[in-house]
């Protein structure tokens, strides 16, 4: 095979909505670029697991592979376990030469993202000005995935929303209802959700249930198989790829 294959690996849910989410997102990638092999893999909770499927490749034959964690933020998954799991692919399976790809975030392809889906949810550009935003993302214990998520916050407040505000599900504080409250005491007349996640489950139900608790007026979908998030998937595969026979250390 002359061509690299991109892997795209999900941290996998108990929740069936995430795997069908992750699924529909690299059949989008697929038809965005047509004959580009795409594989999909999960951490854990879901099927195919990234040695089976790793595994699978290199008895069909591919020679090169592009790991591309479905992630928003360098945090422990993309830090600690993907590595760790391509390492020991690497030591398996020494004719399969595997590099790992950047997380997806920050990029202005997921804040138009964002943007469409509070569309989608009923927030009108007149509204904008008027509204307070809250950016809730799933939460982490990693400083640097926490600072990544305030900088977008800021970045957003400079689109026209009267006010935003970090929020996390998890790890992190503060909780999706505590901004909400927040930015109703500081005089939001309307007050926005939208969550910095890509797939359904647990986690985003919890933003969802924070933000109806709290009386937000609009909460938005997912990040899910937007358009925009495939063209990013192809954006990181493109950058990660090298020619072939170059060193793919991690």
């Amino acid at each position: 095979m002359t061509h690299p294959t991109l892997l795209v690996i999900a941290h996998g849910s108990r929740d069936p909505r995430h795997a069908a989410t992750v699924h529909a997102l690299t059949e989008r990638v697929r038809a965005e670029r047509p004959g580009l092999r795409v594989e999909t893999a999960f951490l854990e909770f879901n099927a195919p697991s990234v040695p089976r499927v790793l595994e699978r490749m290199a008895a069909q034959g591919a020679d090169e592979v592009v790991a591309l964690p479905l992630l928003l933020t360098r945090a422990f998954h993309a830090k600690t376990d993907i590595p760790s799991v391509l390492r020991e692919a690497r030591t398996r399976l020494p004719g399969l030469r595997v590099r790992q790809a950047d997380v997806l975030g920050p990029s202005p392809l997921l804040n138009a993202t964002l943007e469409r889906r509070l569309r989608e949810a009923g927030v009108r550009p007149g509204d904008v000005p008027r509204t307070g935003l809250v950016l809730a993302a799933a939460g982490s214990s990693d400083p640097e995935a926490i600072a990544v998520i305030a900088e977008i916050a800021r970045e957003l407040r400079h689109t026209g929303w009267c006010a935003v505000r970090p929020a996390f599900a998890s790890a992190s504080l503060p909780r999706t209802e505590d901004a909400v409250r927040a930015l109703r005491a500081e005089g939001a007349d309307r007050v926005a959700v939208a969550p910095y996640v890509i797939a359904p489950g647990r986690l985003p139900d919890r933003i969802a249930a924070g933000a109806e608790a709290a009386g937000a007026d609009v909460v938005a979908d997912v990040l899910g198989p937007a358009s925009e998030l495939a063209r990013l998937l192809l954006d990181r595969f493109d950058e990660a790829r090298v020619p072939v026979g170059a060193s793919l250390s991690a």
